[in-house]
């Protein structure tokens, strides 16, 4: 009997800590080109649960890839990252996401040409637009004529599940992404 309780216990346990874990979790979005590029370095970041491949910032809802790469959706391939804030910052992520992307590029990403590949860093409150602006401003005054747009989150739509963790999957790296230091 007394296993029985101790289990039962454990498993609540487990059930609340669980669920406050998740209750302090975040996401962020970012569109930096190919998604798969984007959710392969993002996934790499310490503090980082989760990464999804989909499409944010067009007008039609819940569009299929093929929607957004032939119909003029007007959607970003976007990934929604879900992080812990207490491991890892909305700073932390934005940062990576210009290291990891050419965000000079007006029209896509590397050989990805199309608005869907265009660079965007979406905020969700006044605090992650003041990061964002702050970021593009360094990289301004380094030098870099910034291309990424800021643009408001708003309805995201997970991309099908052939697109999700792609380069895993496939045991490939990204082809239009890299990693370049740019912050201290």
């Amino acid at each position: 009997m007394r296993k029985i309780v101790l289990l039962l216990a454990i498993m609540v346990m487990g059930t609340l800590l669980y669920a406050q874990e998740k209750e302090t979790l975040r996401k962020a979005y970012f569109a930096g080109g190919c998604f798969w590029g984007v959710e392969y370095y993002m996934e790499k970041i310490p503090g980082v649960k989760e990464v999804v491949s989909g499409f944010m910032g067009g007008h039609v809802k819940d569009p299929s890839y093929w929607d957004v790469v032939y119909k003029n959706t007007g959607h970003f391939e976007t990934v929604e990252v879900v992080y812990d804030p207490n491991k890892t910052s909305y700073e932390a992520l934005a940062k990576n996401f210009f290291e990891i992307h050419d965000f000079t590029q007006t029209n896509g990403q590397g050989p990805d040409i199309g608005k869907q590949y265009r660079s965007v860093l979406f905020y969700s409150d006044d605090k992650e637009k003041a990061v964002a602006e702050k970021l593009v401003a360094i990289l301004t005054k380094k030098g870099y004529k910034v291309a990424t747009m800021i643009k408001k989150a708003d309805t995201f739509y997970k991309a099908e599940e052939n697109h999700q963790d792609y380069y895993e999957r496939h045991g490939k790296m990204p082809y239009c992404h890299s990693y370049t230091k740019l912050f201290d």
